[in-house]
């Protein structure tokens, strides 16, 4: 799984893995959550987001 350090005032550090669609999510205040069954296309949508904790916020938790 490749990882990448993002700016975001809430997420530190998100990976992806296309094979099992699992979307890793480390957040700066020190939890790191798995979010399987997300398509490429999210997390594509989550690394181009001018807001990346908004987007996440509002797609992807408790969704996946």
């Amino acid at each position: 799984m490749e990882r990448k350090a993002i700016r975001s005032r809430d997420l530190a550090v998100v990976g992806y893995d296309s094979e099992t669609q699992t979307l890793e999510i480390a957040f700066r205040s020190g939890g790191v959550y798995h979010y399987r069954g997300v398509p490429q296309d999210i997390y594509q949508a989550l690394m181009s987001a001018p807001s990346h904790g908004r987007y996440f916020n509002d797609q992807i938790r408790n969704k996946y």
